[in-house]
């Protein structure tokens, strides 16, 4: 049976090195099991070649020196392969791994530890003594580092793992086991327990051919059961330990393990209330924080509004709110997409936290709206609001982008929180009128002027489309910034004509197809006009796609569907009924439920289906002749 087991541990032994030598993965660990493996299978068969023989078995000896190297070198090849699994080590994990570590040593020490130190203290020599405590406390330390490794690892074991700790795990039972029945003389040679080292090596060798797991990189530990279950088991049996020590003896190893278990998980539970504390910290962040710019959201806002109103101050101090909204971030998101759009309202509000740093917050309410709340002086109002609105600005080739500002100082001009929103909402919007009057329809009128001049019957055709377009717009539901938009687009998508020769334009008979060439031109000729006004460039684009068709076939882009703007669809729909109801060189004006019935008929593929619905609503409102009347 001896030989049977030297020739399993063998074995064993040999598996782990030679699983270390043709895989790399994890080559340490193995090496280093493999290796611990051997030395106990050479204390073992020196013990049986030369010890058991004799009448008197020297301690320490030689077959000592091998079953002893096994738990240091083991403790090392287990710590390298945890490591291999475990990207890093979070405090919390390794509080665990002390606790339960710490725990299962201290109850094996109390069960098992006071008979073997006991017979271990009859043998009187210190060196023999020593030797067999070392015994038990490598068992203790070994069964100790196994519990600390499942809880360092998440409880997360494969099969892999499951076999290697049982493995380890018979190896430090079967031995402590041994020890007491030898220290009360039961053991007898040749049992069942015999069987429980080649088993545990058995086991150790299997693991090392079972595919690995995946590495799994520890983060923050998530809160849950393991979170109480951990330190809640501990800290029974750690108490349990404490209480049994005032009716029998415990030996003090395991008292000191027990407390050693308790202060773990004092520890772990005060940093399981600072991980929890700093959760919700980050979660009310969160709340208030508007994730694109970082700034805060309209949340907070709302709270430091309700604290500014509330607020005692001295004589000449004010609590400043500005409300902005930015005037050209809609063309610029649409001709440069959404991720562009995204990018300058980060620059933009970059900026302003920027200026407001160590004066007041600055916050996005969300689109392109900003705020900025200050405490200041009185004589400081007109420079924040004006560095602040500038912050908020950025021009570039083909965009220009502004920001419309209104203000309301507290308590002087608002009492409440709603008050003061509502009173600065309506200055930045009267002040976004007031820029939209002085800029975009003092162009529009300049070149409105120039078309009348020049073609009074073309003007006419702009006037009569843009009121279609407005009613259409309308019927569609769209806000009252983009009708404008359409209005004035339709007002405008014509004026490329002016560079068109008469002769084109007044020809009586079908145009060539050289003469179609140079009248297609005329979108992007009105765009270059228009956009020479920063604050017509998104008219300029609808002016562009005006006579693009749904199904692409149009120009200048040939853009199909959704792509085409909803305001160039829009305005291509009415410009085409107007058409058709209008006296022209070469033709005969439609009745108006004809030309209507035209436009039903292109609707999907010349025409916005939603847009020649939306026609034929305004016009049956209208009272205009439509066919199933």
């Amino acid at each position: 049976m001896d030989w049977a087991s030297d020739v399993v541990m063998v074995g064993a032994a040999a598996s782990c090195l030679v699983r270390a030598r043709v895989v790399r993965e994890e080559r340490l660990a193995w090496a280093l099991l493999g290796l611990a493996l051997a030395v106990w299978t050479a204390g073992e068969i020196y013990y049986e070649v030369v010890l058991a023989t004799q009448g008197s078995v020297p301690v320490p000896s030689p077959a000592d020196a091998g079953y002893l190297l096994f738990y240091p070198i083991a403790y090392a090849g287990l710590i390298a392969l945890l490591r291999h699994r475990l990207d890093a080590f979070s405090a919390a994990r390794w509080l665990d791994g002390i606790i339960v570590g710490a725990a299962v040593a201290a109850l094996a020490a109390a069960l098992a530890l006071h008979p073997i130190v006991d017979a271990s203290t009859r043998a009187g020599d210190a060196a023999a003594v020593a030797t067999n405590l070392a015994y038990p406390i490598g068992d203790l330390t070994l069964l100790a580092l196994v519990a600390t490794a499942a809880a360092l690892g998440g409880w997360r074991l494969n099969l892999r793992w499951l076999v290697l700790g049982a493995g380890l795990i018979v190896l430090a039972v079967s031995d402590g086991t041994y020890l007491l029945q030898s220290a009360d003389g039961t053991y007898v040679e040749g049992g069942i327990l015999d069987a429980a080292w080649p088993l545990g090596a058995l086991l150790l060798a299997a693991a090392a051919w079972i595919a690995p797991p995946r590495r799994s990189p520890v983060t923050a530990d998530a809160a849950g059961l393991r979170q109480i279950l951990i330190p809640a088991i501990g800290a029974l049996i750690a108490i349990g330990l404490q209480a049994a020590e005032r009716f029998t003896p415990v030996p003090p190893v395991a008292a000191t393990l027990s407390l050693i278990t308790l202060l773990a998980v004092v520890l772990r539970m005060a940093l399981s209330f600072c991980e929890n504390q700093a959760s919700l910290d980050a979660s009310t962040h969160e709340a208030l924080t508007d994730p694109l710019t970082l700034l805060g959201n309209r949340r907070r806002l709302m709270a430091e509004l309700d604290t500014a109103v509330e607020r005692r101050r001295l004589p000449g101090e004010v609590c400043l709110m500005v409300v902005f909204d930015l005037d050209g971030f809609k063309a610029y998101n649409d001709a440069y997409g959404h991720p562009a759009g995204d990018a300058l309202l980060r620059r933009l509000g970059g900026r302003l936290a920027a200026f407001v740093e160590g004066r007041g917050g600055a916050y996005r309410l969300g689109g392109d709206e900003f705020c900025l709340l200050a405490e200041c002086g009185v004589a400081q109002v007109d420079g924040l609001i004006a560095g602040a609105t500038a912050s908020l600005g950025e021009r570039g080739d083909g965009f220009v982008v502004t920001a419309a500002q209104g203000s309301v100082l507290i308590p002087s001009e608002a009492h409440t929180r709603e008050a003061a929103l509502q009173l600065a909402d309506r200055r930045m919007y009267a002040s976004k009128s007031r820029e939209r009057a002085s800029a975009g329809a003092q162009s529009t009128d300049v070149l409105v002027t120039a078309l009348r001049e020049s073609e009074p019957s073309l003007h006419d055709h702009l006037t009569g489309v843009a009121e279609l377009a407005i009613a259409v717009a309308d019927q569609l539901g769209v806000d009252a910034e983009e009708r404008d938009e359409i209005r004035r687009a339709a007002e405008l998508h014509d004026v490329g004509k002016m560079a068109i020769p008469d002769a084109i334009l007044s020809k009586p008979g079908p145009l060539d197809p050289g003469e179609w060439e140079f009248m297609r031109e005329h979108t992007l000729i009105g765009e270059r006009i228009i956009a020479a006004a920063p604050a017509l460039v998104p008219i300029a684009r609808l002016v562009r796609s005006s006579h693009e068709r749904w199904d692409g076939a149009g120009y200048p882009d040939g853009l199909a569907g959704e792509a085409i703007p909803l305001g160039s669809r829009i305005i291509f729909c009415c410009d085409a009924y107007d058409a058709m109801t209008s006296e022209r060189p070469y033709g005969v004006a439609m009745r108006p439920g004809r030309a209507l019935e035209e436009i039903e008929r292109g609707a999907g593929t010349q025409f916005d289906p939603r847009t020649a619905a939306a026609l034929r609503a305004v016009l049956e409102r209208a009272r205009v002749s439509v066919p199933g009347r």
